[in-house]
């Protein structure tokens, strides 16, 4: 069987796919929703699941929802009727689940199952773009509290394995994670600063790169782009889980006039 690549993915702001004025509100939405839909192009084989490391949860130890069904979390608020009428009902995995907590706590980490976790907009949204049918099983894995980028990375390293038997593991966040910048459309010059460290840095060695992330509060503008850095810690995960697969940028854009970029691993 292929191994298959690991991909850190925008995943855009709140429900914009299914908000009229919000997908219309910049034309960058619609390359994004585009390359969404295109997501496993290029893979040697479709993958048999999805593995989402979501920005919006945060648990005291890494934590997979195991819901053979689970339900929609809308976590957000402020947007009209239809975003919390919108049902990505996608199967989950009880078996993916338990598997990746054995592989974490093979690892000598401390891992939890949750049965009741839904299915938060960091992946319905993205999700139900790349697979509207609502076929594929999916898992979701929260962050660590705390936000250690080391524990992350060591969280993606465990999790490899998932990789040789047709999971793809995706990291939902944003490169660009500063609303007030975002919403007040003056992020371009940090975040263009910060998303050139991060090609920068992409295109190092494996053993390089991973230096550089556990860093990555030193990077040019960086507490500019993340004050609260939630929605860069899935691309640790991905990077762990990338073994020593050559990184590429297969996506960046501007979204509201700051840069954000997905990154492909192998």
């Amino acid at each position: 069987m292929p191994t298959l690549p690991t991909v850190y993915l925008p995943h855009g702001g709140g429900p914009w796919p299914y908000i009229a004025s919000l997908r219309q509100s910049d034309p960058s939405y619609d390359r994004l929703f585009a390359w969404l839909q295109h997501l496993t192009d290029g893979m040697a084989e479709a993958p048999r699941a999805v593995l989402v490391v979501s920005a919006h949860w945060e648990a005291p130890v890494p934590t997979l929802s195991s819901a053979e069904r689970p339900g929609m979390l809308y976590d957000y608020s402020g947007f009209p009727d239809e975003a919390y009428r919108f049902v990505w009902a996608a199967p989950g995995s009880p078996r993916l689940a338990a598997r990746a907590r054995d592989l974490l706590v093979a690892a000598g980490q401390v891992a939890a199952l949750d049965p009741q976790r839904g299915f938060d907009h960091a992946t319905f949204v993205p999700a139900a773009i790349t697979w509207p049918q609502a076929n594929i099983p999916t898992v979701q894995l929260s962050l660590v509290r705390g936000l250690d980028p080391a524990t992350h990375l060591a969280i993606g390293r465990a999790l490899a394995p998932l990789r040789d038997e047709g999971v793809l593991i995706l990291g939902s966040g944003l490169s660009y994670h500063n609303m007030r910048g975002l919403m007040g459309g003056s992020g371009g010059p940090a975040s263009a600063r910060f998303d050139g460290w991060l090609a920068e840095s992409m295109a190092l060695a494996p053993h390089a790169r991973e230096a550089r992330l556990l860093a990555w509060a030193q990077a040019p503008a960086a507490r500019d782009c993340h004050p609260r850095e939630e929605h860069l810690l899935p691309l640790m995960v991905c990077a762990g889980a990338a073994g020593a697969d050559a990184a590429t940028l297969p996506y960046r854009d501007s979204l509201y006039g700051a840069w954000i970029s997905a990154v492909r691993f192998g």
